[in-house]
């Protein structure tokens, strides 16, 4: 009886998972939902990257007519609005 073939290895199949690998690593920024000062929950607002649990404190200030108004009404540190203001608007 003739011994069993050895396993081989297939370099097309690993192949193809390193291209979706390198794939995902090229690819841009995720996007980003943007979110509204004025109507978003606490948890929305505590989500956001770099931010903190900001939530409360913003709801608080609250109506903004504007983004700036996060400092103005200081309502966050600088560094703070510098890390989210990207992620927010008002509407």
């Amino acid at each position: 009886m003739p011994a069993p073939a050895p396993l081989t290895f297939e370099p097309s199949i690993a192949a193809g998972e390193d291209d979706v690998a390198s794939a995902s690593d090229n690819a841009g920024p995720r996007a980003m939902a943007i979110v509204d000062l004025n109507s978003a929950s606490v948890a929305d607002l505590n989500g956001l990257k770099g931010g903190g649990m900001i939530g409360r404190a913003i709801v608080q200030k609250r109506p903004y007519a504007s983004v700036d108004q996060l400092l103005s009404k200081r309502v966050l540190s600088r560094s703070t609005y510098e890390r989210i203001k990207d992620q927010v608007t008002v509407r």
